[in-house]
This record gives C-alpha cells, sequence and structure tokens, in this order.
C-alpha cells in the first residue's frame, strides 16, 4: 500500500473543462478509497496583451488582448495502489494540462 499523498495541479484556459477534468479524477480517486482534498481554486493569471491596430500611423489607436489561466489543487491522502495506476491511465481532455507530485 502507497504511503503519503499525492498533490495534482491543473491548469487549463477554460474553467469549465478544469472543472469537469477535477470532477473526473475525484470520482476515480474516491472509487479506489483514497481519501480527496479539494479541488481547491487557485488565483487566475490574466495576461494582457496591447498591439497597434494598424502600422506606423494612428499609434494611439490599439488593440487589448488577454488571456485567463484558471488553476485548481487537488490533494489525495492515503492513496491505495489501486489509485495510482487508476490516475496514470486516466483520459483527460485537451487543453488541461496536469501536474502530479507524490
Amino acid at each position: 500500500m502507497a504511503k503519503g499523498r499525492i498533490r495534482v495541479r491543473l491548469k487549463a484556459y477554460d474553467h469549465r473543462v478544469l472543472d469537469a477534468t477535477c470532477e473526473q479524477l475525484i470520482d476515480t480517486a474516491l472509487r479506489t478509497g483514497a481519501k480527496v482534498v479539494g479541488p481547491i481554486p487557485l488565483p487566475t493569471k490574466t495576461s494582457r496583451i496591447t498591439v497597434p491596430r494598424s502600422p506606423f500611423v494612428e499609434k494611439n489607436s490599439q488593440e487589448a488582448f488577454e488571456i485567463k489561466v484558471h488553476k485548481r489543487v487537488i490533494d489525495i491522502i492515503e492513496p491505495t495502489d489501486k489509485t495510482i495506476d487508476s490516475l496514470m491511465y486516466l483520459e483527460l481532455p485537451a487543453g488541461v494540462d496536469i501536474e502530479i507530485k507524490m
């Protein structure tokens, strides 16, 4: 039986996909007999980029774009060997970055 805990960090641009992935991860962990803490929402990182609308002329006319990175943390406490195996073979949607630390 595995000891310790597993910390899962999830990042995505779309919060709906991220929340669905969290639910899928939690259901898998609970089915295999582990205790779950989370999902804990972390601060959303917002990146803003400003570019001119046209080259050379109308320098004061600019467009602003922003992209948000949503983050969640899930702690799996007292994972079993079955939990670790099921997390390795879990099908995750595209666009979700997952980082697992033991």
